[in-house]
């Protein structure tokens, strides 16, 4: 093995992963290179050679023509005791930017991350509820002032742009507080074509909280979970599913949704998981107890929540969590769950912490319970998975379609 060095052990993902000599797989090659690298961080030529069995000669090419397109870095050589030295490649964070827009039923966000995710910069709106026209005017403001104070170069890098956005708005009318008529046009609108018709890039779209797992996938500390449930607590909970590696996003793209979950609440009576680990529901008992409730939406690390009503919620949140954990395990062997949202820090902390203690208090006979963890990526989860979209499918592999290619 060359000094410099960074592989490490086959994982369940990466015994899949085989590259093609044959020449017609060239993009498919450069995809796998550049998936690796991401996931393991600086390699070798002889590194990827073993982790692919492509020959060290045909990775060399791939690897120097990315590196003309400016997508890998050159690391300095690392000499062993025998042999040339290795020269480690790393993905050049300027090689490619990507827009990602979170387009919720409180706030809108966009976003420009870089090639390794990094936020170059950000742009916030916020109001009582969603309209098509107020979204992609501020998302056509937004894209103008930030490529304003780009460089034409890194203009000329942006790779697309990624919408996250909850599915049927207009069926939120009531529960958020909207009119029926503005949330109707949400009916017929085609936000991603009223966004993409202004650019040269592509723009993509999918579910909110779907692209949030994805950002997990692209940007996270979970590489070495092959299978995971994720949450993410927003105005609505709501989620994702990770299979082999993959984001399951079933038939519709409605795959992991997770709120319609049936649970028992406090009183013992039957609810939706939505209506019991919302943000919303926070909300509502706060107005309820006629307090303030705007700092929920501005910043998530800003919250002003009265302690015992934000304490209740938390467990309320917690012991439906728990239910929705059992159910699935139920039916998917996950390894993980990971819980996330537009929440402080030390507020996730308290949820995963008292979903744990609520998971032992359900009959668990029958069931391997799955690690609980904290969410990595945080409150722009949403937005960087919108970003990820434009990145995953120009420059990543669709692992699924690895697994069908060599069935």
């Amino acid at each position: 093995m060359d000094s410099g060095s960074n592989t490490q052990p086959a994982t369940r993902l990466e015994r899949n992963q085989r590259g093609s000599s044959q020449s017609g797989m060239r993009a498919y090659n450069e995809r796998l290179v550049l998936s690796l690298v991401r996931r393991h961080g600086a390699l070798s030529k002889t590194d990827i050679a073993k982790m692919t069995s492509l020959s060290t000669q045909t990775v060399s090419v791939i690897m120097r023509q990315l590196e003309a397109e400016g997508l890998l870095l050159r690391g300095d050589p690392v000499r062993g005791k025998v042999g040339q030295p290795s020269v480690p490649m790393s993905l050049a964070p300027e090689g490619a930017l990507f827009f990602g827009l979170k387009n919720g039923r409180r706030s809108a966000d966009l976003v420009l991350v870089d090639f390794v995710g990094n936020v170059l910069a950000q742009r916030r709106k916020t109001y009582n509820y969603p309209s098509p026209h107020t979204v992609v005017e501020f998302t056509h403001t937004s894209i103008a002032e930030i490529m304003d104070g780009l460089s034409p170069d890194l203009r000329s890098r942006i790779a697309g742009l990624g919408i996250a956005t909850p599915f049927r708005l207009w069926s939120w009318a009531e529960t958020i507080g909207a009119p029926a008529s503005v949330m109707d046009a949400w009916r017929t609108s085609d936000i991603r074509a009223d966004i993409a018709s202004r650019y040269d890039f592509p723009v993509y779209l999918q579910n909110d909280a779907t692209a949030a797992c994805g950002a997990e996938l692209v940007f996270g500390e979970v590489q070495s979970l092959a299978d995971f449930l994720y949450f993410y607590i927003g105005t609505f909970i709501g989620g994702g599913v990770v299979l082999n590696g993959s984001l399951y996003t079933g038939h519709t793209g409605n795959a992991g949704a997770l709120g319609p979950m049936p649970v028992r609440d406090s009183s013992g009576s039957t609810r939706q998981l939505i209506d019991v680990a919302s943000i919303v529901t926070l909300e509502q008992a706060l107005e309820k107890n006629r307090m303030d409730s705007h700092s929920l939406w501005e910043n998530p690390d800003g919250w002003n929540a009265d302690p015992q009503i934000l304490s209740k919620w938390i467990d309320d949140t917690a012991d439906g969590l728990a239910q929705a954990i059992v159910a699935a395990a139920s039916l998917i062997d996950f390894e993980a769950v990971l819980i996330d949202g537009w929440i402080p820090a030390a507020v996730r902390r308290s949820i995963v912490d008292a979903t744990r203690n609520s998971l032992l208090e359900l009959n668990l006979v029958g069931i391997d319970v799955p690690s609980i963890n904290e969410g990595t990526v945080g409150p722009n989860a949403r937005a960087l998975g919108g970003a990820s979209l434009p990145l995953s499918e120009r420059f990543l592999l669709d692992r699924n379609a690895v697994l069908q290619g060599l069935g």
